[in-house]
């Protein structure tokens, strides 16, 4: 019964920091001592404001892209070659904003490698991801290694459906398991996304679950809306995120 309690303990995503406003100078030092990154189109991203904006552009093309395949204007191969581009793009930026953010000069240049290793190792990989959907509660894909006992996920997955509506409202948990590994439920319109995590997850990357769920929901909407849905016609942004730390 321990793991039914600890399944619903509210895991919430911190709140995220605020963006500097526009047109703020960006003080010299850390972000200033790093390479800037640059961006697929062949533009430099030169400061951590110009590298934030950068990131919400790229997210509003992200969701255009989620749009563009529910209406049918892009097929499910260019839907994922195109969202593989921009996540590379995603990372290459949020990890020169890490780095950017770290210290001062000569603090980052005696730390900066060894911090950077620390993190990578230490970081929480998606296992892989299963599907289900949420009126009938049978599984949809499974994306990955998601290699659980149908005998432990089943009970789960119902006690989350249901208890999480009728105690705690709906809302993203999170629950370690055997062997150190951490299991999330995800609740969507239409559709619960349950994702495997080798080790605890930070708070960035339960943010980053939610918003893609959400993403997958919209860009298969019309599949989801009228079942029974066709798992292989179905796509699935996830594959972008297995065995990385997001």
């Amino acid at each position: 019964m321990d793991i039914f309690r600890r399944l619903f303990q509210s895991r919430e995503p911190a709140e995220p920091q605020k963006d500097s406003a526009p047109g703020e100078s960006v003080p010299t030092g850390a972000a200033s001592s790093q390479a800037a990154p640059t961006s697929g189109q062949g533009q430099q991203v030169g400061t951590v404001d110009e590298a934030q904006a950068y990131l919400e552009r790229l997210q509003a093309k992200i969701s255009k892209l989620a749009e563009e395949f529910a209406s049918g204007v892009i097929s499910r191969v260019q839907f994922q070659e195109l969202f593989d581009h921009y996540q590379r793009e995603r990372r290459m930026v949020e990890s020169w904003l890490d780095t950017a953010s770290m210290a001062e000069d000569w603090k980052q240049a005696a730390t900066e490698g060894r911090s950077v290793i620390i993190r990578s190792q230490h970081a929480a990989r998606v296992l892989g991801y299963s599907i289900y959907e949420s009126d009938s509660g049978m599984p949809l894909k499974t994306i990955g290694q998601f290699e659980l006992d149908a005998a432990l996920v089943v009970p789960m997955l119902s006690s989350y459906r249901s208890a999480t509506k009728e105690i705690f409202g709906a809302g993203l948990r999170s629950t370690e398991i055997e062997g150190g590994q951490w299991l999330c439920f995800v609740p969507g319109e239409f559709t619960t996304l349950m994702t495997l995590f080798s080790k605890d997850p930070a708070a960035r990357q339960l943010e980053m679950l939610e918003e893609l769920h959400r993403l997958f929901e919209m860009a298969n909407r019309p599949m989801l809306s009228s079942p029974p849905v066709d798992p292989e016609a179905l796509a699935l942004p996830h594959i972008s995120f297995l065995g990385s730390a997001g």
